[in-house]
C-alpha cells in the first residue's frame, strides 16, 4: 500500500511540476515567474521527501531543508527587488 501511495505522490508531483514549468515559461510578469520558481522549489522538496520515505535514507532530509531555506531566502530577495521597482520595464 505504501508503494502505491508513493507512486501516486510521484505522479501528482510530476503533474504539478509540469504545470508550474508552463507557468514559469508563460508567466506574463516577473511576480508570476517568481511564484512559479518558488513552487518548483517546493515541489522539489516534496520529491526529496517522498524519495526519503521510499529509500529510507534520512540524509536527504537535510538536503530538503537546505533547499527550502534557500528558496525562502530567494523569495524574500525577489520580493524586496520587486518592491523597490526592480524588474519593471519602462517604455
Amino acid at each position: 500500500m505504501l508503494e502505491v501511495s508513493i507512486f501516486v505522490s510521484y505522479v501528482i508531483l510530476s503533474i504539478a511540476l509540469g504545470l508550474t514549468f508552463v507557468r514559469l515559461v508563460i508567466g506574463p510578469s516577473l511576480p508570476d515567474r517568481v511564484v512559479a520558481l518558488e513552487m518548483i522549489a517546493t515541489l522539489t522538496v516534496g520529491f526529496i521527501a517522498i524519495y526519503t520515505l521510499s529509500s529510507g535514507v534520512t540524509a536527504f532530509l537535510d538536503v530538503a531543508m537546505v533547499l527550502a531555506l534557500t528558496a525562502f531566502l530567494a523569495a524574500v530577495a525577489f520580493a524586496r527587488l520587486i518592491t523597490k521597482g526592480g524588474g519593471v520595464h519602462h517604455d
